[in-house]
This record gives structure tokens, sequence and C-alpha cells, in this order.
């Protein structure tokens, strides 16, 4: 009889953690709502950069593009932010391409957009997560400028200032756009699914 009452308490539980363990639940996998959400999130991305305020003559432009990512991360974490950026990098280089090299390719496209996915790590303080994937896709982008596009800089000027410049004088204002809309959807409520705590703050939903 106690032998009995063990297996019923202790071992015949281990399937049910292993069938977690399969499915990938609790591990951070990635699951069916966020495979639905990366996809919307890419799919508004595409279209928010052609609403552009500002096109720059060698890439670059200011838009809304960023907040789909941003708002991914922020709802289901960096793993599915990191994807949905990547895939939409690779979706831009579909429609937009500007290719002089192949590592620049992954410098441009799907590397700095799925650094904007990093947000996720700043779940609770959202604002902080905005601003560590813009600073993270500003780096990728000035990195890239210095190693292939130093001879865009005007006669006289270091190729590492024109770099930080260029890339700075549309990712600030994106950087800021984007602060502004995710500050207004916490504000909302709808950042993460309406939930709110004790004294009206909006929590990270699951």
């Amino acid at each position: 009889m106690t032998e009995r009452i063990g297996k019923m308490g202790g071992k015949e539980d281990e399937p049910t953690t292993g069938a977690k363990r399969a499915t990938g639940a609790g591990d951070g996998a990635i699951r069916a709502g966020d495979i639905a959400e990366i996809g919307v999130a890419v799919a508004l991305a595409l279209v928010l950069q052609f609403v552009k305020v500002l096109k720059m003559p060698q890439g670059g432009s200011v838009s809304l593009e960023m907040v789909p990512t941003l708002y991914l991360a922020l709802r289901r974490g960096p793993k599915a932010g990191v994807i949905g950026g990547a895939l939409l990098g690779f979706g831009k280089l579909l429609v937009e391409p500007y290719i002089i090299h192949p590592v620049q390719l992954i410098m441009d496209y799907p590397l700095p957009f799925a650094a904007i996915g990093l947000a996720g790590f700043f779940r609770k303080r959202p604002l902080v997560g905005t601003a560590l994937g813009s600073i993270a896709r500003f780096l990728i982008h000035f990195l890239s400028g210095v190693i292939f596009f130093a001879s865009y800089a005007p006669e006289g000027q270091s190729p590492v200032v024109y770099s930080a410049v260029y890339n700075a004088s549309y990712i600030i204002p994106e950087l800021i756009i984007s602060a502004i809309v995710i500050e207004a959807l916490m504000r909302s409520g709808r950042l993460f699914g309406g939930r709110k705590g004790a004294g009206g703050r909006v929590q990270p939903g699951i």
C-alpha cells in the first residue's frame, strides 16, 4: 500500500514533467501564440517602413518600423523579438536591397533588426528595453558604415565620425518616436494585454 502511494505521489508525476519538456513549456521555447505574433509584427513592420519621415541616400530612414519588433520583444521576450527582427531584416532585404558585400548584407539587414529584439530582456522596464534595442541596432549599422561605406565620407572627415553621424541621424529620431509609442501603449494597458497590477501599473503578461 505504501509503495503504491509512493508511486502515485512521486514517480507518476514524471511523465507530466517530461511532457512539458517535450512541448517546450516553461523552458522559453517559442509557442504557437509567439509564432502568430511574430508573423503579425513582421508584416506590420514591413508596411510601416513605407511611411517614411526621412529617407537616407545609402539606406536607413525615419519611420515606425521598429515599433512592432519592440512591442513583440516586450510582450513575448527576447527570443521572439530576435527572431521577428531577423525576419524583418530579411523582408527589408527583399523589398529594398542595397548590397555591396555579403557581410555587409548581414550587418545591414538581419543582424541589426534582430538586435532590436534585445529589448525583451527589459520587459519590466519597456523604455529601457526600447533604448537598448535601438542602441544595439545603431552599433551594428555604425560598424557596417565604418567597414563598408568609408568611401562615402566627405574628404577630410573620419569614416568613424561619418558613420556615427549618418546612422544616428535616423536611428535617434526613430528611438524617440518608438519610445513615445511604447509609452502610449504602456499607459493604455495594451502593451501587455491590458493586465494591470497594484496601483494601476501594467504588468508583463505571460
